[in-house]
C-alpha cells in the first residue's frame, strides 16, 4: 500500500473498534464505487494490505482481516488526482466505509447550490509527482521521524538513523522520502555553536 506522504498517521495503538457500520467489506467497496462513478471519477483504486483478487484487483478477498487496516483510494477525475486514506479504525471494512461516507458527504457538497472558492474535492486532490509543493507538504518534523514533539537529542537522532535507512534511495526507498526525512532533522536538532 502507498500511504500518500502528506496525509497523517493514526498509531495502531490508537486505532478504534467501530460498531456502527452494519455493512459488509464487500458492500462498502461497492458503495465506494458507485459513489466514485456517480462524482465522475475517470478510474479509481483501492489500496490495501490485504491480498486482493486477480479478476477484481480492487477488491480484497472477503475474509481479509489484515494486521494493518488501512486503506487509500485513489481516483482521477477531469485530469486530476485524488487520494482519500483512513486507518481511523481497527478493521479493514471499517476504514473502507469511512473513504465511502466521506466521498458521499462531498459529493451532496458539491451538488448545493452554494458558491465556494473551489471544489468540494479540492482538499483531495494531489499535487503533481513534479511538483515542488509535495515536498513541502510535509508532516511535522516529529510526525516524519516519529518521536514526540518533546522529543530529547538522542531520540531524535536515533530515529533520524533509524528513518533515514529506510528511506534512502539504496536501500529502497526515495531521494524525496529521504530530503523529507533530513529536513525533519534539521528542524529538530539542537543548533550546534558554531566553532570560531
Amino acid at each position: 500500500m502507498n500511504w500518500p506522504h502528506q496525509f497523517p498517521r493514526t498509531k495502531p495503538e490508537n486505532r478504534e473498534p467501530n460498531n456502527r457500520f452494519d455493512t459488509s467489506l464487500r458492500q462498502s467497496i461497492d458503495d465506494l464505487e458507485a459513489e466514485l462513478e456517480r462524482v465522475g471519477a475517470d478510474d479509481w483504486r483501492l489500496e490495501t494490505t490485504a491480498d486482493h483478487q486477480k479478476r477484481n484487483p480492487n477488491y480484497p478477498y472477503a475474509d481479509a482481516n489484515p494486521d494493518e487496516p488501512s486503506a487509500v483510494v485513489r481516483w482521477s477525475m477531469d485530469g486530476e488526482q485524488y487520494a482519500a486514506a483512513c486507518d481511523a479504525y481497527t478493521r479493514l471494512r471499517d476504514n473502507i466505509r469511512s473513504l465511502y461516507l466521506y466521498n458521499r458527504e462531498k459529493r451532496k457538497m458539491e451538488s448545493r447550490p452554494v458558491t465556494t472558492g473551489e471544489s468540494e474535492f479540492a482538499n483531495a486532490r494531489l499535487p503533481p509527482a513534479d511538483d515542488p509543493v509535495v515536498a513541502e507538504a510535509d508532516e511535522p518534523p516529529h510526525v516524519t521521524l516519529g518521536v514526540s514533539p518533546d522529543a530529547t537529542p538522542d531520540e531524535i537522532r536515533q530515529a533520524y538513523r533509524r528513518e533515514a535507512k529506510t528511506a534512502h534511495p539504496d536501500k529502497g526507498g526515495s531521494e524525496a522520502a529521504f530530503r523529507r526525512v533530513k529536513r525533519a532533522y534539521e528542524a529538530l536538532a539542537e543548533p550546534t555553536e558554531p566553532t570560531l
